[in-house]
């Protein structure tokens, strides 16, 4: 029997990406899928992907900047199911701007989307877990919530900050049976870099279809295989789940380079070529 049968997920940012391909892999496990993105449209095609396959899934409208909104969501489950088995905090969005492009309004955006609803998520459902003591809290950071990259300020201070918050929980979780797992992500091939919020000036059609095939030539992971990553490693209850070959590279060089990493992954050598 799958460790998944039964168990109550609920997925952020789950109308595509990585969140849709988790949700349809837990729920061909046998899981009960509460999907939830701040886009109708998407989040309706996860649910129709999910019961036409004959599998339990249950969609939400919920921006996760909107801390009643998640809490309103936290409770809803509780009153549907009578428990949250499963909090996979994924919603995100990415940003590319230099520091002195980069505004405030957007540095808010990228912090209350990919910091703040990863606090909201975890705290809205923290206490149903340990009324039952019992759950998984899996909070998505990426691989730079390890190391700073040149135009990508705004995204690396959300995700240090989730890397942190949830390296915290984990050890205030430490004699509960509660689990808790950062997820780490390499380049996987999503919508987030078409999606990005770009400085003024230059968000146009042209730039966005070079982003895209950019990111594409780095991004080797599929959502399908960074779903099983991050599925077999909340079964094993993992505290770290690392996505992608370039991922564990990038662990590997910023221990080994805590200092000179931007040089052995060739920051300067980019920069110099966008020049």
């Amino acid at each position: 029997m799958s460790y998944f049968k039964d168990k109550v997920c609920v997925i952020t940012g789950a109308g595509s990406g990585i969140g849709r391909a988790t949700a349809i892999k837990l729920a061909a496990k046998g899981a009960i899928v509460i999907a939830s993105d701040l886009h109708k449209d998407t989040i309706g095609e996860t649910q129709n992907l999910i019961q036409s396959a004959g599998n339990s899934c249950k969609s939400f409208v919920v921006d996760v900047t909107d801390r009643d909104s998640v809490f309103d969501l936290a409770e809803q489950v509780i009153k549907d199911h009578g428990q949250a088995d499963l909090i996979l905090n994924n919603a995100g969005i990415a940003n590319i701007a230099s520091v002195e492009e980069l505004t405030s309004e957007t540095l808010k955006l990228i912090m209350d989307v990919d910091f703040w609803g990863v606090v909201n998520g975890t705290q809205a459902f923290l206490p149903h877990m340990r009324a039952r003591d019992f759950g998984h809290i899996a909070n998505v950071s990426s691989i730079f919530g390890w190391i700073g990259v040149p135009q990508q300020s705004a995204y690396n201070a959300a995700k240090f900050a989730v890397h942190g918050f949830t390296e915290a929980l984990r050890q205030e979780m430490h004699e509960t049976n509660i689990k808790v797992s950062c997820i780490h992500p390499g380049g996987v091939d999503t919508p987030i870099a078409r999606n990005a919020e770009l400085p003024q000036g230059q968000d146009d059609v042209s730039r966005r279809e070079e982003i895209a095939k950019n990111f594409k030539t780095m991004a080797k992971t599929t959502p399908d295989k960074a779903a099983d990553t991050i599925i077999a490693g909340i079964e094993k209850g993992k505290a770290r789940i690392l996505i992608g070959r370039d991922a564990h590279m990038v662990d590997i060089i910023r221990r080994i380079f805590p200092v000179r990493y931007g040089q052995i992954l060739g920051f300067n050598k980019a920069i110099e070529e966008q020049s």
